[in-house]
C-alpha cells in the first residue's frame, strides 16, 4: 500500500508548475487503474509500514482518486491553480492514509490533518465572505470532539500497550467512552443535531470543495464507525438504540426541511444529511445486510451528489446565481444538460438501476429486523427524498426563463466529468448482480 501512498506524494513538486495540471490528473487515473486490477481482499492485504487494504478500504480509496480527480478538471481555469493543486494532493495522502491505516493513531492524525487543507480551500476559493463563517464552523466542529478522543485513545494505549485497530477490544460498558468513541465521527457524517456545519461549508465552499465534502468527507465518518465497531461490540449493542433514534427521526426532519429550500446547493447538502442517516442507521443494526447497505450507499452517494453539486455550480456559472427562482427553465437554456440532471435527480431518491437503490433495500431489511416499526419512519423518508429530488428537477427545469437564449453552452470537459459520475452509478449495480 505504501507504493501507491509514495506515488501520490512524488506528485508534490509538479503541483508548482501550471502546465503540469493535466500530467497530474492523469497520474490519479493511472493510478486508480493499478490500484483497481490489484483486487481487494476480506481480510488485511497488501501490508507495508502499517497501511494495508480490505474490502471497505479499497472502494473508498478508489472514490477518493477518481473525485480528486474530478475536483483537478472541475478547477483546471480557477485563481492560483497550483497552490491549489497543492492542497488537492495534500488532502489525498491524507484520505489515503486514513482509509489504509491499520494503527488508530495513524487514522486519528491523517483525520485531524485533512480539515487544515479543506479549511484553506474553503477560505480560498469560496463564493461569498460567509465563508469565513463556515470555515470556522467546521473547524470548530471538528476540534470539539476530536479532542476528548485523544485522552481516550491515550487510555486505550496506556490498557493494550498497541494502537492496532485489530489488537484493540474494548470491554468497558461506561457510556462516556462510548459516546466520546462515536461523536466524532457522527459529527463527520453529519448526524442530525450535529449537522450544522455541512450546510454553510457547502453553500459557501467552491464548486471542488463540495465535490470532495460530500464525496470524501462525509464517508469518514461511516468508515470510522466500522472500524471502531470491531473495537467494542458489546458497548455498540448496548447503547446503539441511542444513536438510532436521533438518526431515524433525523432523516425525516431534514428531508422535510430540504423542500423549503430556496437555494440548489443548499438543498442537496441537507439531502446529504437525510441519506447520511440512512447509513447510520444501517452501521447500527450491525448485521451483514445493514453494513453492506451502508457501504454501497456510501459509494453511490458519493458519486450521486458529487455530480449533483457539480452540474448545480454548472447552472451557477451561467446564470450567476443558485437560487430556485432564478434558475428556471433551464430546459430551454440548457437542453443537453437535462438528461443529466434528470438522471442525478432519480439516482438521489434511489430508483433501479442505481447503485442507492440496492443499498436502500439492504438497509431497510436490516433496520426491520432491528425495530419492525422503522418501517413506517423509512417509507416517510423515502417518499418525502422523492418528493424535493422531483421538486429540484422540476422547479429548476420547467417553467418561464428570462433573459437567456435557447441553447446548449456546455463543453466537452463538463460532459465528461458529469459521464463519469454516472458511469460507476450504474455499472456497480450491474457488478453485483452478475456477482450475486
Amino acid at each position: 500500500m505504501m507504493k501507491f501512498l509514495l506515488c501520490v506524494f512524488f506528485v508534490i513538486p509538479v503541483c508548482f508548475y501550471s502546465s503540469s495540471v493535466m500530467w497530474i490528473q492523469y497520474v490519479f487515473v493511472l493510478l486508480y487503474f493499478f490500484l483497481l486490477v490489484s483486487g481487494c481482499y476480506s481480510f488485511m492485504g497488501s501490508i507495508s509500514f502499517f497501511l494495508g487494504l480490505d474490502n471497505y478500504s479499497y472502494g473508498l480509496i478508489l472514490l477518493s482518486l477518481l473525485i480528486s480527480s474530478f475536483m483537478v478538471v472541475s478547477m483546471m481555469k480557477s485563481m492560483w491553480i497550483c497552490f491549489f493543486m497543492f492542497l488537492n494532493v495534500l488532502m489525498l495522502i491524507f484520505l489515503m492514509l486514513i482509509f489504509s491505516s491499520m494503527s488508530f493513531l495513524y487514522m486519528y492524525i491523517s483525520f485531524e490533518f485533512v480539515l487544515v487543507p479543506l479549511v484553506i480551500l474553503i477560505l480560498g476559493w469560496g463564493y461569498q465572505p460567509e465563508r469565513l463563517m463556515a470555515g470556522m464552523y467546521l473547524f470548530f466542529y471538528t476540534m470539539l470532539v476530536s479532542l476528548p478522543l485523544f485522552i481516550v485513545m491515550m487510555c486505550m494505549y496506556m490498557s493494550f500497550g498497541s494502537m492496532t485497530m485489530e489488537l484493540i477490544k474494548l470491554t468497558s460498558d461506561f457510556f462516556i467512552i462510548h459516546f466520546v468513541l462515536v461523536i466524532v465521527f457522527m459529527v463527520k457524517m453529519p448526524m442530525y443535531f450535529v449537522h450544522f456545519w455541512l450546510p454553510k461549508a457547502h453553500v459557501q465552499a467552491p464548486v471542488s470543495g463540495s465535490m470532495i465534502l460530500a464525496g470524501l468527507m462525509l464517508k469518514i465518518g461511516g468508515y470510522g464507525l466500522i472500524r471502531t465497531m470491531f473495537m467494542y461490540e458489546y458497548m455498540f449493542i448496548s447503547y446503539s438504540y441511542i444513536w438510532f433514534v436521533f438518526s431515524l427521526l433525523g432523516s425525516l426532519y431534514i428531508s422535510m426541511i430540504c423542500l423549503i429550500q430556496a437555494d440548489i446547493k443548499s438543498m442537496i447538502a441537507y439531502s446529504s444529511i437525510s441519506h447520511m442517516g440512512m447509513v447510520i442507521m444501517g452501521l447500527l443494526t450491525m448485521t451483514l445486510w445493514g453494513l453492506t447497505g451502508s457501504y454501497l450507499l456510501m459509494l453511490g452517494h458519493g458519486f450521486c451528489s458529487s455530480g449533483m453539486f457539480y452540474i448545480s455550480n454548472m447552472f451557477y456559472l451561467r446564470t450567476g446565481s443558485r437560487s430556485f427562482y432564478i434558475n428556471k427553465g433551464l430546459i430551454s437554456y440548457m437542453p443537453s444538460c437535462c438528461m443529466f440532471w434528470f438522471l442525478f435527480c432519480s439516482f438521489n431518491m434511489s430508483c433501479p438501476p442505481s447503485i442507492n437503490f440496492i443499498s436502500e433495500f439492504m438497509i431497510l431489511s436490516s433496520i426491520m429486523n432491528y425495530w419492525f416499526n422503522s418501517l413506517y419512519f423509512f417509507v416517510g423518508v423515502s417518499f418525502f427524498c422523492a418528493a424535493f429530488s422531483y421538486y429540484l428537477y422540476s422547479f429548476s427545469q420547467h417553467g418561464l426563463y428570462s433573459n437567456f437564449y435557447s441553447f446548449s453552452s456546455l463543453s466537452l470537459i463538463e460532459f465528461l466529468i458529469l459521464l463519469m459520475h454516472l458511469i460507476p452509478l450504474l455499472t456497480f449495480s450491474l457488478l453485483l448482480g452478475i456477482l450475486m
